[in-house]
């Protein structure tokens, strides 16, 4: 089960804009050959297995949401995170697949671990 764990689906996501949506961040935690097959617009790639050292790069001030193939690698996350004491962090339901499902858009990006 997880622990005080914020989630958002892909609609709502996909309507955040304007300033709202300048000040979100997406993180992609799946593993670097999953990400190389597209991701959601805007994410960066953060994958799980690195996590444990890079927790000083994830603002806790900004809404950052985690994003994952269905949901759950992303709500361990969210859920380990708000244990630590991060309030901003949302896990998106469904992960990219429920994204793909609600007819969104997938891209490509740049690997950076």
């Amino acid at each position: 089960m997880f622990f005080n764990i914020s989630e958002i689906d892909a609609t709502e996501l996909a309507n955040w804009s304007g300033d709202e949506a300048k000040n979100i961040r997406i993180i992609d935690v799946r593993e670097s050959m999953e990400i190389a097959q597209g991701t959601i617009p805007g994410a960066e790639a953060m994958p799980m297995s690195t996590l444990g050292n890079r927790l000083g790069e994830i603002d806790q001030e900004r809404t950052t949401v985690f994003i994952c193939r269905s949901g759950a690698r992303s709500g361990q996350v969210v859920s380990h995170l708000a244990q630590h004491g991060f309030e901003n962090v949302h896990n998106l339901k469904g992960g990219v697949i429920g994204w793909s499902r609600s007819g969104f858009d997938f891209v490509q990006i740049a690997q950076t671990a």
